[in-house]
C-alpha cells in the first residue's frame, strides 16, 4: 500500500475511487505490521490539515436499544438535507474465537446503499471501551474525505460510554422507555457524560417514554446542581444536557434530534468548549498510544522475555505475588516501580 495514491484518492472527492481509498487507508491503519504503521503515520500527518471540519457524534446504549435503526434513520434524514455521513460501527469480538459478525451494514441496509454514506464495521478485538483501537484514526480519514458527520456506534457495554465520550464532540445515550426508575438513572455514572439522552422506541409505550423522560430530566438536573459545575442550570452560556423521545423505527423525532444537535454545536462553538474538548481529546489520545506502545515495547524487550514465562508460571501457581512479579520484571529494565 503506497501512501501518496491513498492520499490523493481520499482527497479527490466523492466517488467510487474515494470509497476504495478510504477502505484501504483504514485497513492500513488497523494493520499491526511495523512498515504499515509507518505508512499509516505518514498518511495521518498528511491528512491532518484536511480534518476537523466534521461533527463527531458518539452513539451508545445497551444492546437492543435500537442504535443501528436510529443511525440509519438519522443518516437517511441528513442525506436528504445534503449531508454526507460516515458511520464507524464497532462489533464485539468473541473472547472464544476472536471473531466478529460485523453485521452493521446488514442492519443499515438502506443507508449502506447510499453514495453519500460510508459504513465501516470494525471488530473491538478485545479493546476496552467498546471501540476499536483505531477508531480515532479512521475518524480522521473520514473527515479528510469530506464527510461532515462522523458517527461512532459502540458495542454499548463495559466502558464504551467513557471511551466514546473521549473521542467525540457530542455523546448521545440511547435509553429504553422502561429502563428503570429515577434513582436507577441517578446512580448510573454514564448520565454525567451524556450531552443528550434519547428515549427510543417511544411509540411502543408512549406513557412509559414520557415518564422516563421526566425521570431522567430530573436526574440530570440533580447532577447539574450537585455534580459538574459546567452543567449548572443558572449558566445559559454552557450546554445543559437534554432528554428527548423518538421512534427511530417510525422515523419520528429525528428532525427534533438534529435540531438539538445543531443547537449544541452552535453553543459549543460560541463558548469555545468544542475546540477545548478536541484539544483535551488529542492529548489524551497521545498518552493512550504512549501507554500502549510502552507496554508492547516492555513485553518485547529481551530482558523481560527471558523472565516472563517463568514469572507468569509462578504467579499462576500462586508461589509469587503479582505485585512482586511486576516489580521483578520492571527491575529487568532498571525501572523503579
Amino acid at each position: 500500500m503506497s501512501t501518496p495514491p491513498l492520499l490523493d484518492g481520499i482527497l479527490h472527492g466523492p466517488s467510487a475511487a474515494q470509497r476504495r481509498a478510504i477502505a484501504k487507508a483504514i485497513t492500513l491503519l488497523e494493520s499491526t505490521r511495523a512498515d504499515h504503521r509507518q505508512q499509516g503515520d505518514a498518511l495521518l500527518t498528511a491528512l491532518l490539515p484536511h480534518t476537523g471540519k466534521s461533527l463527531r457524534l458518539g452513539i451508545s446504549g445497551v444492546p437492543g436499544v435500537g442504535k443501528s435503526t436510529f443511525i440509519e434513520a438519522l443518516g437517511l434524514y441528513l442525506i436528504g438535507k445534503g449531508h454526507r455521513v460516515a458511520v464507524l460501527a464497532v462489533d464485539p469480538s468473541s473472547s472464544v474465537s476472536g471473531g466478529s459478525i460485523l453485521g452493521d451494514k446488514t442492519r443499515m441496509e438502506q443507508l449502506s446503499m447510499r453514495e453519500q454514506a460510508y459504513i465501516r464495521p470494525s471488530p473491538s478485538s478485545g479493546t476496552l471501551g467498546g471501540v476499536a483501537e483505531k477508531t480515532r484514526e479512521a475518524m480522521l480519514v473520514c473527515e479528510a474525505a469530506g464527510y461532515d458527520l462522523v458517527i461512532v456506534e459502540t458495542v454499548g457495554v463495559g466502558q464504551s460510554e467513557t471511551a466514546v465520550h473521549g473521542m467525540t464532540d457530542m455523546f448521545v445515550l440511547l435509553q429504553l422507555p422502561n429502563a428503570g426508575d429515577d434513582l436507577q438513572a441517578i446512580k448510573k455514572g454514564v448520565m454525567e457524560l451524556a450531552d443528550l439522552v434519547v428515549i427510543n422506541k417511544a411509540d411502543i409505550d408512549p406513557n412509559a417514554a414520557t415518564r422516563a423522560r421526566a425521570q431522567i430530566t430530573s436526574s440530570l438536573r440533580l447532577l447539574g446542581l450537585h455534580g459538574s459545575h459546567e452543567h449548572g442550570h443558572h449558566d445559559q452560556s454552557v450546554w445543559h444536557p437534554k432528554v428527548i423521545q423518538i421512534s427511530a423505527l417510525q422515523s419520528q423525532g429525528v428532525d427534533t434530534f438534529w435540531d438539538t444537535v445543531t443547537e449544541f454545536k452552535q453553543l459549543q462553538q460560541a463558548n469555545g468548549q468544542l475546540a477545548q474538548r478536541r484539544q483535551h481529546q488529542a492529548l489524551a489520545w497521545m498518552w493512550e498510544r504512549i501507554d500502549a506502545g510502552l507496554k508492547q515495547a516492555f513485553k518485547a524487550h529481551p530482558a523481560v522475555q527471558a523472565q516472563l514465562a517463568s514469572t507468569v508460571a509462578a504467579v499462576e501457581a500462586g508461589s509469587l505475588p503479582a505485585s512482586t512479579a511486576a516489580r521483578n520484571l520492571l527491575s529487568a529494565l532498571e525501572i523503579s516501580a
